[in-house]
């Protein structure tokens, strides 16, 4: 078959090459490139720059908006301490988000060409370039998209005046949520609960990748059965066609 043929080019854009992997393209996006320098996505340098995010842009651009809606919701009666309650609910209820959107939206199996592509848009490439630090946290403009609809439905589940408190407690959650995602690839963590989720999440990337969803906690992995067991299998070292080690020991060195 034509996809089993088909060999990418790493030296050229990727993302429209992808999709002629066919069925091969879930082995291949799991073989990863731990190199930090990440790869070219588009020929376009503006859809190309739209594709790249320094981490700390997420709490500089976020952290005013979750501001604002507290402050909606507070000019609107609501005590502090009903501020904070909202603020809670929404980090829990991001957190659900987080495990659901990471397990059925971004590890779902694909092999026609366009799904192939939009999942490496969406989550692949960060399975095969797993140290891209450009690449670690959304897109600004692609978070808010995705805002508008999540607004919505929380109006339609709370009353007008909490609404966007809840929002922006969700908000903050997902805030939490990609500032330590880059963390645990490119912090060293000195303590142990960082240190251990730093292990889990690597252990999700390098030796089991349809279990460990969680990124800022194992909650909800432990209550939907997906968390790993206390031995998992070894990953075989080994150099594909793409002449890159599928495990970089310096990424793996707190495993």
């Amino acid at each position: 078959m034509v996809a089993q043929e088909f060999t990418v080019d790493l030296n050229k854009p990727l993302v429209f090459q992808v999709g002629h992997l066919g069925e091969a393209y879930q082995d291949w996006v799991h073989r990863a490139i731990p190199t930090k320098e990440g790869p070219r996505f588009f020929e376009s340098d503006f859809w190309e720059f739209l594709t790249r995010t320094v981490w700390w842009a997420i709490p500089v651009i976020w952290l005013p908006v979750i501001c604002w809606c507290l402050s909606l919701s507070f000019r609107m009666g609501h005590t502090l301490s009903e501020l904070a309650m909202m603020v809670v609910g929404g980090i829990f209820v991001w957190t659900l988000m987080e495990y659901c959107l990471h397990r059925f939206l971004f590890h779902i199996k694909t092999k026609t060409y366009w799904w192939n592509t939009i999942h490496y848009l969406l989550h692949g490439c960060h399975h095969k370039h797993p140290m891209d630090g450009l690449r670690l946290v959304f897109p600004p403009a692609a978070t808010a998209v995705l805002c508008i609809p999540l607004y919505n439905l929380i109006k339609l589940l709370s009353t007008p005046s909490a609404a966007p408190g809840v929002f922006g407690g969700g908000l903050l959650g997902y805030v939490i949520y990609d500032v330590t995602h880059y963390y645990l690839h490119h912090g060293q963590p000195s303590s142990t609960v960082p240190k251990n989720l730093k292990k889990y999440h690597l252990n999700h990337h390098f030796k089991i990748q349809d279990k460990g969803f969680g990124i800022t906690s194992s909650l909800w992995d432990r209550i939907f059965g997906t968390l790993p067991g206390a031995k998992m299998p070894e990953k075989r070292e080994e150099t594909g066609i793409y002449g890159v080690s599928m495990v970089d020991k310096q990424c793996l060195c707190l495993l």
